[in-house]
């Protein structure tokens, strides 16, 4: 068999021209471009998928992280405009190959952090590998790992750090480099050789494939976290979390290597097609197409007038077009709706999983889970239902935008409740709660005795169901190893855990925020919210393509592209990740710099980050209002006028009403 792959291509290669049935490589074409797209959409919305873990892992703020999400649309944002004039000038299937390497080489330097740095270290109770010390109260040992964070800030260490975010943000931009040809040139190419009855339906493939694609990278997600991420360091053993920890880390950097696999193959078959291939022929009923195909001669020989400008020309044609455009109401009003609905995406997929983990205490898996298959698919649902409903009543402008106002409102009214559907802030000792309520870091008497460190972090759910940062902080003395795995069943001797007057105990793990009951219905509603959103998805792009001029299509939508990146794509995950920062209260310390956040204020985090998602949600609801009451004047002008037109009584009046001014001038 492996004799016959390199025949193949050679086959596709050299004697496309005479191929008795091109339907077959018309249909193998769309197979590997649906599977690039697919492994490309996995190593892009991967880092979506374990964004938090990598936050945990590196000591990243949400800000930081943000920025490291958006950055690939960096490097696309600066070539996609070029797409649109390069066109069919060059060999589409090479240079989509070419892309696709640069995508696999960005998923492998995305993993490379993982390799070029030491293990995960983490406070334990016992001594391990990792240390020779617990972080058990030791009054007798004064300062003997007080320290222990402080001895890892070493200049290595540091320049350890800066290497992980410039190996990350270079594989970013070149993931951003890498997926510029791919689609526009795909689409392309299928279209040329594609004859009118197979191109949707290759192009339906390949539009299912991107909305699809998301959701298998956060099941992904879901599958590599659910490895410990030094798997390839240390044994099994010798690891004492559990996937509910809050410490634990998992294999983030395994979901990279996988979809990068898979980039690299899917590359392959796209040295061998051809420039060009023979544009396919539909025999039969072709009186009956006459007049599609002079409207498609008319769209070729526009395309054929843009592809004979040489670069100049384009460049100094480009800003002509962005202007004439934007002046465009409708155009413009839709392109910013689909901007306030594109920010909101962008950061609700970024850090969903981080919301859910936080607000309802679930593990980075399950978040991930519930994501990729329930509101991605969600949201492929609403897609389909606003088409349906398009194709079945062939609405008219007006129609589509009260559809996209229908959809945006209805989002509106389910939306609204999830502001107040959470959870509250677990109690802290030390952190959010005392004995008088104050609220703020504090310390702790209890404990004074103990010398713990302020760097210590190993949660532990007291017996009076109040959280204490590390064994040390509730000035737990001892504690319980199962025999079989030496994991930690629980502590004792804890002098800030009060029982009858007695010092109380303690189990390994955080308390947890106690409303799981809530989960379901913010599921539900969240799932719904975005169903209805995405009922506005397929009726704005019509109104887009339809209320623009022929010859500026294909200029109008790469304008629309670059706009949703610039405005939504690119400052949206940074928005959102500042202001989830702004209600951390206790932050990890590394190195005398704030890493990642260790608690968050709960009811901030909700209001702050779905505020967000309701404000952008808004903003795109007045604007598709503003576009219907425009087309409905419009639509009511011209049935004024044709009214006018067909009754010469009322023309003749109209007439003589314009001419009255003139006669007193």
């Amino acid at each position: 068999m492996v004799w016959e792959i390199p025949s193949l291509f050679w086959y596709l290669q050299v004697s496309s021209s005479s191929f008795t049935d091109l339907a077959v490589l018309e249909q193998f074409f769309v197979f590997c471009h649906g599977l690039l797209q697919l492994s490309q959409l996995l190593v892009s919305g991967y880092l979506k998928s374990s964004i938090s873990t990598i936050e945990r892992r590196y000591g990243l703020s949400s800000q930081t992280s943000g920025l490291l999400a958006s950055f690939n649309e960096v490097g696309n944002t600066l070539l996609i405009v070029f797409i649109s004039y390069f066109g069919s000038r060059v060999h589409r299937p090479r240079f989509i190959g070419a892309g696709a390497i640069l995508v696999s080489l960005a998923g492998f330097l995305m993993s490379l952090p993982h390799f070029i740095t030491g293990p995960y270290e983490y406070d334990q109770s016992v001594a391990s590998t990792f240390s020779n010390t617990t972080d058990l109260c030791q009054p007798g040992l004064l300062g003997s790992w007080a320290n222990l964070s402080d001895a890892t800030c070493t200049p290595r260490a540091t320049r350890e750090n800066h290497e992980v975010l410039l190996v990350m943000f270079v594989a970013q931009a070149l993931l951003g480099i890498g997926g510029v040809p791919i689609q526009p040139f795909g689409i392309s190419y299928i279209d040329d050789f594609a004859s009118e009855r197979n191109s949707p339906l290759y192009l339906g493939i390949l539009f299912s494939v991107t909305v699809i694609g998301p959701g298998v990278a956060f099941m992904l997600g879901s599958a590599m976290l659910r490895f410990y991420v030094d798997m390839d360091k240390v044994s099994g053993d010798e690891v004492q979390l559990a996937h509910e920890d809050p410490r634990w880390v998992g294999a983030w950097w395994l979901g990279f290597l996988v979809a990068a696999s898979l980039v690299a193959l899917a590359a392959v078959p796209y040295f061998f097609f051809p420039r060009e291939m023979p544009k396919e022929v539909v025999s039969g009923k072709q009186s009956g197409s006459k007049k599609r195909e002079d409207m498609l001669s008319q769209l070729r020989s526009r395309s054929e007038h843009t592809q004979n400008l040489s670069l100049i020309e384009f460049i100094k044609r480009f800003p002509l077009v962005l202007l004439r455009n934007l002046r465009h109401p409708v155009y413009l009003l839709v392109v910013l709706a689909q901007v306030n609905i594109s920010a909101m995406v962008a950061g609700l997929a970024t850090f969903m999983g981080k919301f859910l983990e936080r607000q309802f205490s679930l593990t980075a898996s399950l978040a991930n889970m519930i994501i990729g298959a329930v509101n991605i698919p969600g949201a492929m649902v609403g897609i389909v239902v606003g088409g349906a409903i398009l194709k079945r009543f062939q609405m008219s402008l007006r129609q589509c935008s009260a559809m996209c106002v229908l959809g945006m409102f209805l989002c509106l009214l389910v939306a609204f409740p999830l502001l107040f559907l959470g959870c509250p802030t677990q109690k802290v000792a030390g952190v959010t709660y005392r004995d008088s309520s104050e609220f703020g870091h504090h310390e702790l008497e209890c404990n004074l005795h103990c010398n713990c460190p302020e760097k210590a972090y190993n949660p532990i759910c007291g017996s009076n169901s109040i959280e204490y940062i590390s064994p040390c902080s509730a000035g737990c003395r001892a504690v319980t190893i199962h025999e079989n795995n030496n994991s930690v069943l629980n502590y004792t001797n804890c002098s800030c855990i009060s029982q009858k007057g007695l010092p109380g105990f303690a189990k390994p793990g955080t308390c947890g925020t106690g409303c799981s009951h809530l989960f379901l219905p913010f599921v539900v509603l969240s799932c719904l919210a975005g169903i209805l959103a995405s009922t506005s998805h397929t009726p704005s792009f019509m109104l887009i393509l339809r209320s623009i001029q022929p010859e500026d299509k294909s200029f109008a939508v790469g304008i629309q592209f670059m706009l949703l990146r610039v405005l939504a794509w690119m400052p949206g995950p940074v928005l959102y990740g500042s202001a989830i920062d702004t209600t951390c209260i206790l932050w990890e310390k590394r190195c005398d710099r704030k890493a990642a956040c260790r608690y968050y204020d709960n009811t901030r985090f909700r209001q702050r980050y779905l505020g967000l998602q309701f404000f952008f949600e808004v903003g795109a609801f007045l604007c598709f209002m503003a576009v219907y009451v425009i087309l409905r004047r419009q639509e009511r002008e011209a049935n004024e006028g044709a009214e006018t037109k067909a009754d010469p009584e009322k023309e003749k009046l109209a007439g003589s009403s314009i001419k009255t001014p003139e006669s007193k001038v």
